[in-house]
């Protein structure tokens, strides 16, 4: 069974929140900004099924999620659940704001639907791996081995001069 359904966005702001059990408001809230919390310091490479008995008072309550750009959906459903029928179900919600947005329909062509669902996924995988880029760049830096600091450089029709910079060191 599906416990709730919560959109919400980079941010932690709701964007679409489904309770299917009767919760207090602030119980609600608080699940909210848990879910938030534990789906934000995940990876995204990571498994997208994450253990979370405590949020809704039982042990076999699961949270699935997908985070597509700016907006992360996060289903809680209990162990009867497939959890790969619930990544399905989330890539149709996906498609559908491809095709409705703003209360508009703005796109009904399915080829150019599937053209932008699958250049999404390309960016996601593309914005993945930029992700560790500082880190390899810093990595590199650090692993510059220069016998002394250069004096001239050259590039093309360019000749910089670098200072002496022995008196800061």
């Amino acid at each position: 069974m599906i416990n709730a359904i919560l959109v919400f966005n980079n941010h932690g702001k709701p964007r679409l929140v489904r309770f299917y059990q009767h919760l207090a408001e602030e119980v609600q809230q608080q699940i909210i900004r848990e879910t938030f919390h534990l789906v934000l310091k995940r990876d995204d490479h990571i498994c997208n099924f994450l253990e979370c008995g405590s949020l809704f008072g039982g042990s076999d309550y699961k949270l699935i999620y997908r985070h597509y750009a700016t907006l992360y959906f996060v289903f809680c459903v209990d162990s009867s659940e497939s959890e790969l029928g619930i990544l399905d179900l989330i890539q149709v919600h996906h498609i559908l704001q491809e095709v409705v947005i703003g209360g508009m329909v703005l796109e009904t062509n399915m080829n150019e639907i599937v053209a932008q669902v699958e250049a999404q996924s390309k960016l996601e995988k593309v914005e993945g791996g930029l992700s560790a880029a500082p880190s390899r760049a810093v990595s590199a830096v650090k692993n510059i081995n220069l016998p002394e600091i250069p004096r001239n450089i050259n590039i093309g029709d360019i000749n910089i001069k670098v200072p002496n910079l022995s008196q800061f060191m």
